[in-house]
């Protein structure tokens, strides 16, 4: 069974959370345990954030299978990526497991609904 809406709904959240974080920083980087008083900390995040609506509007708007599965891959390598830097950035602090599994679960999931796709 195939349900091609799977990775247009992925993207419309990931493109929504994305739109969250650029417009308050702090839905980021709080559970991680960083203060959004710190201008630097709120300009990452909202790079972050940026890419999220770029890569998620991708996974909504992409016009052919192909297309989807390569905004798919962008947005499961960005995700993972993020596990990775946010693992290191957070060794010894309490918030680390949490991050690693929401960043790396994310990625999961996206490219979980990849399995969803139909060739065209």
């Amino acid at each position: 069974m195939t349900f091609p809406w799977l990775p247009r709904l992925a993207g419309a959240l990931t493109a929504g959370y994305g739109v969250a974080v650029a417009a308050r920083p702090a839905v980021m980087l709080g559970p991680c345990g960083w203060s959004d008083d710190d201008p630097a900390l709120r300009a990452v995040a909202r790079m972050v954030a940026m890419r999220d609506v770029a890569s998620g509007l991708a996974m909504l708007a992409a016009p052919t299978t192909n297309a989807l599965r390569l905004a798919i891959a962008a947005r499961v390598t960005a995700d993972l990526s993020d596990a990775t830097v946010l693992g290191l950035a957070l060794r010894g602090r309490p918030q680390r497991g949490k991050a690693i599994a929401v960043a790396a679960g994310w990625g999961l999931l996206c490219g979980a609904t990849a399995a969803t796709t139909v060739r065209s």
